[in-house]
């Protein structure tokens, strides 16, 4: 199946320029954005603290559990809504319990003599320790630096040494404008986060070794034509494929945002960001890289 005519002849090198500029402002606004807010959102898993996610038969809202637990019961917290469901909550808060046990019956009791017994559902209650929440963040990063360092190490192998670096620095443009998106929309960043972020550095070189695969073939076909005309016509061959490939991958992952619910909503959003950067990155990012790297070269020579 073919969306796209073979012939198509799309001037995406003509645009690389304009691309670039545009994944610059991005990359700039999602900076910006970690700086207002103080820095990125952790969830549990990296900052350290307790969740407890609870739901009640009762309405009611987060300033008045907030009023009860604090400070009684915690020193401070942070009450939001979980998902679509108007009586569910997250409650986060900094303090640890070495017997969880212990915490869970001292915030259900508190809980309960405000809006009654059995009136409240504790559906989960997680607890990180500071230190084990920043032992996860640091194997967190190491875990995206080694496989950015791993496809280094493969592409030059498999390519040449400007196809690897060219890839690299699409993925690494891709994690940056997920990573901006997470700070614009203050959505928190978790252990499944990382893992999303993993799952787009392949998603992503996968598109970029398509392309990369026919630029070789065609370096042959087209012996006597320039570098950047290879280039652009290996991103138009491939074209119907990386449209079909992402479209289809994105609906799955925007019915995973939709219906999810509230617990897998950050791992699903990282994914469907991803996924539109990542295609737009093979298609102008790498193909721009190769290009900068070609005309350096031939200088140099």
């Amino acid at each position: 199946m073919e969306l796209i005519k073979p012939d198509v002849n799309i001037d995406f090198i003509g645009k690389c320029r304009y691309a670039a500029i545009v994944s610059v402002v991005l990359i700039l606004v999602g900076f910006a954005a970690l700086i207002m807010r103080g820095g990125p959102n952790y969830g549990v898993d990296f900052a350290g603290g307790t969740v407890a996610q609870v739901r009640f038969s009762s309405p009611t809202d987060a300033a008045a559990i907030k009023e009860v637990l604090v400070p009684e019961v915690l020193s401070s917290a942070t009450i939001q809504r979980f998902g679509d469901d108007q009586s569910e909550f997250l409650i986060r808060a900094e303090e640890t319990d070495d017997g969880l046990q212990g915490l869970r019956t001292v915030l259900m009791q508190k809980l309960e003599e405000k809006y009654g017994a059995g009136s409240v559902e504790l559906r989960r209650i997680e607890m990180v320790g500071p230190q084990v929440g920043k032992d996860l963040r640091q194997k967190g990063l190491l875990a995206v630096v080694y496989a950015m360092i791993g496809i280094l190490v493969y592409i030059s192998w498999r390519f040449e040494l400007r196809f690897a670096v060219g890839a690299v620095i699409a993925l690494i443009h891709d994690v940056l404008l997920t990573f901006g998106a997470f700070s614009l929309f203050d959505k928190e960043i978790g252990l499944p986060v990382v893992a999303a972020f993993l799952a787009i550095v392949g998603y992503s070189l996968n598109d970029t070794i398509i392309v990369y695969d026919r630029i070789r073939e065609n370096r042959g076909r087209y012996h006597d034509k320039d570098f950047p005309f290879i280039v652009n016509r290996s991103i138009n061959d491939t074209l119907s494929r990386t449209i079909l490939t992402s479209t289809t991958t994105l609906l799955v992952v925007l019915a995973l945002f939709i219906f999810g619910g509230g617990v897998i909503n950050d791992f699903a959003f990282a994914l469907l960001i991803g996924i539109v950067v990542g295609t737009y990155s093979s298609i102008f990012i790498a193909s721009s890289i190769l290009l900068a790297w070609d005309k350096v070269y031939v200088k140099k020579v």
